[in-house]
C-alpha cells in the first residue's frame, strides 16, 4: 500500500490526522508485544506529573515491545540502511494529554549505537544502545552497563480476526508524549490498524532492575504483529508550566 493510500485510510483513528505535512516514514516490523497490568502508585514514579496515566477498566498497563525498525527516513530523502534499520526494544505505558490518548516511553533500546545517537538527537527520545540479536523465533538483548537483559523464545500462532477492546487499547495509539527538562514533546503518527497474531512464549527472561516492581512474573497478555508502515509528523513542544499538575 502506498503512503497516499495509508494517509487516506483513517476510519480506525480516534481523531483526524494533522493538517500539516508529515515529516518521517518508518516501518515497525515483526513486533512482539508483552503486556503487564501494574499498580498505579508504582507507575506514577516514572511518568511526568503533567501527563495523565490512561487506564483500562481502572488499571494501568505497561508493555515491552521488541521489533525491528526499518526504512526510517525524512519525507524527501531515501533511507540509509546502516542507520535506518535496527532492532529496537521499548518499554512504554499509556497516557492521555490534550484530549488524546498515546504512549509514554520509560525506556528505548536500539541495537546500533549510531542509530541511537541519531534518533535521540533528532527526536529527544530516550534511546540507548544495547546488544540485540534476533532470529526467526528468538529475540535477545543485553546491556551490561545497566544489567538489563531480555531473552524470549517464541512461536507465532494464527491471526486474531476478532480483536478485543483490550487488544485495540494496547496497540492502536496515534500519539506519543515524551518529557524533556522543560517541555513535553508531542508526536503524531499514523498507520493502518495493527494486524495481530497469537504468540506462544517457549522461554522468557526479563531483567530490568529499574523497573523490577513493574515487570515481574509472566506477562498478562502477549501479541505478535508482522508490522505496520508508519507516517510521523514533527514534534510539538509545550512548556511544562502550561500543564495542570496531575500528581503530587
Amino acid at each position: 500500500m502506498t503512503i497516499r493510500e495509508i494517509l487516506n485510510t483513517t476510519e480506525h483513528r480516534p481523531w483526524n490526522i494533522p493538517n500539516e505535512n508529515w515529516k518521517f516514514y518508518q516501518e515497525w516490523n515483526n513486533a512482539i508485544f508483552l503486556h503487564w497490568q501494574v499498580e498505579l502508585n508504582e507507575l506514577k514514579k516514572f511518568v511526568p506529573k503533567e501527563l495523565e496515566i490512561d487506564l483500562f477498566d481502572g488499571k494501568p498497563w505497561i508493555s515491552v515491545v521488541a521489533f525491528t525498525m526499518e526504512k526510517i527516513r525524512p519525507k524527501n530523502l531515501p533511507s540509509f540502511p546502516l542507520i535506518s534499520d535496527f532492532d529496537e526494544i521499548n518499554i512504554r505505558t499509556y497516557v492521555k494529554s490534550n484530549n488524546k490518548t498515546g504512549v509514554y516511553f520509560l525506556s528505548i533500546e536500539g541495537g546500533k549505537s549510531l542509530s541511537c545517537k541519531v534518533a535521540k538527537g533528532i527526536s529527544e527520545l530516550p534511546y540507548r544502545f544495547s546488544k540485540i540479536k534476533r532470529t526467526k523465533n528468538q529475540y535477545e538483548s543485553n546491556n551490561s552497563e545497566l544489567n538489563d537483559k531480555l531473552n524470549i523464545q517464541f512461536k507465532i500462532g494464527k491471526e486474531i480476526t476478532e480483536k478485543t477492546e483490550l487488544d485495540k487499547w494496547l496497540t492502536e495509539r496515534y500519539a506519543l508524549f515524551q518529557d524533556t527538562e522543560k517541555t513535553i514533546n508531542e508526536f503524531e503518527i499514523h498507520h493502518l490498524e495493527w494486524p495481530i497474531n497469537e504468540i506462544d512464549l517457549k522461554n522468557s527472561e526479563f531483567n530490568y532492575p529499574k523497573f523490577d516492581r513493574l515487570i515481574k512474573n509472566e506477562p498478562n497478555k502477549i501479541q505478535y504483529s508482522k508490522g505496520v508502515k508508519v507516517i510521523a509528523w514533527g514534534k510539538n513542544k509545550k512548556e511544562k508550566t502550561g500543564y495542570n499538575t496531575l500528581y503530587n
